[in-house]
């Protein structure tokens, strides 16, 4: 079955659940279709163009480009919106307080079981929606420049990756991944089967290096690197950057020139990510909660030694930052 077919499949039976953005595939085709028959003598007149001139630079379509990327562009924005929209309201009410849960399951009347698994399954859900999404995207820009042959197409994800509406570079599905894990964990705590919710989705560690990985089938897989790239350690009190890198919170403050008291919050904008070199990208800056508690539940010898280190290295900073303030204030 050809990806198209599966993706309507699952787009039309997540819609019979809820109404859910998506990406127009068979809409999105029959532009790339029309665009071919509209002018079937494109590819021997590019061909032609580029040995005489020796240009292998991306070609704009007149026939097609005004109607092609701006409507994948607000099915993106859609797609990324309601997911990180949806995902944030899940992980808020797993981390929540006790009481808060309480009142929650009250109001909807419902068995704290059942609840449990509902989180399981609405999280497994969300999980499976950014992946499809995002390998229907890659497949539809490929398209795009197969069609046209050019690189239009990977020029147009460059740039979204750069809008930060790459549904891969949210933080939520980082935190999804590793909420699904810790849900497997804490599921131990409920008598009775469970459904096997958790089969592509797992925490495995490669000459040393811990990757958060989620694979649905063979063709979606996604696979999250978890060592900072500052101080090439496994990230502790992680913290994932607008333009989707994650690094420990310490060592973000460090690249950013902040002390730990102030926060990333009062970051210079034009201070740049270590890794991409992107500039504003500290101040949306997300904590990612239920990443920090499946590593310290997976890595207890090196969470707790590496705690002890970053508490005395915070107790300095902090003394450091209070006596300043003190001179400041006194005038000494």
């Amino acid at each position: 079955m050809k990806f198209c077919k599966k993706y309507e499949e699952y787009m039309q039976g997540q819609k019979e659940k809820k109404n859910l953005p998506g990406v127009g595939f068979k809409k999105l085709k029959k532009i790339l279709k029309r665009c071919r028959r509209k002018d079937p003598s494109r590819t021997a007149l590019n061909e032609s163009i580029s040995q005489q001139h020796g240009n292998t630079c991306p070609r704009e379509c007149t026939v097609c480009d005004g109607t092609f990327f701006p409507e994948l562009l607000k099915e993106m924005e859609d797609v990324v919106g309601w997911f990180n929209e949806n995902a944030q309201k899940l992980l808020e009410l797993h981390l929540a307080s006790r009481f808060k849960k309480c009142l929650t399951w009250l109001k909807g009347n419902t068995r704290k079981r059942r609840s449990h698994l509902g989180l399981i399954q609405e999280g497994k859900d969300l999980v499976s929606y950014a992946l499809i999404n995002s390998v229907a995207i890659r497949k539809i820009l490929k398209k795009y420049d197969k069609v046209h042959e050019s690189s239009q197409g990977q020029a147009f994800k460059t740039q979204v990756q750069k809008m930060h509406i790459e549904i891969l570079q949210s933080p939520w599905l980082c935190e999804l991944m590793a909420f699904h894990i810790n849900l497997k964990e804490s599921q131990k705590d409920y008598s009775g089967a469970v459904p096997a919710l958790f089969d592509g989705c797992s925490l495995v560690f490669d000459d040393g290096k811990p990757l958060l990985s989620c694979e649905l089938s063979d063709s979606v897989k996604v696979d999250i690197d978890l060592t900072c790239s500052i101080c090439l350690d496994t990230v502790f009190d992680p913290i994932s950057l607008t333009c989707g890198h994650i690094y420990c919170y310490m060592c973000a403050c460090s690249a950013a020139s902040v002390n730990v008291v102030d926060g990333l919050k009062t970051a210079d904008p034009s201070e740049k990510c270590p890794l991409c070199r992107e500039v504003c990208v500290y101040k949306g800056a997300v904590h990612l909660d239920e990443l920090s508690i499946l590593l310290k539940r997976s890595c207890r010898e090196y969470w707790e030694e590496r705690r002890k280190t970053e508490r005395a290295e915070r107790l300095q900073q902090a003394k450091e930052y209070w006596d300043y303030q003190c001179r400041s204030f006194t005038g000494i």
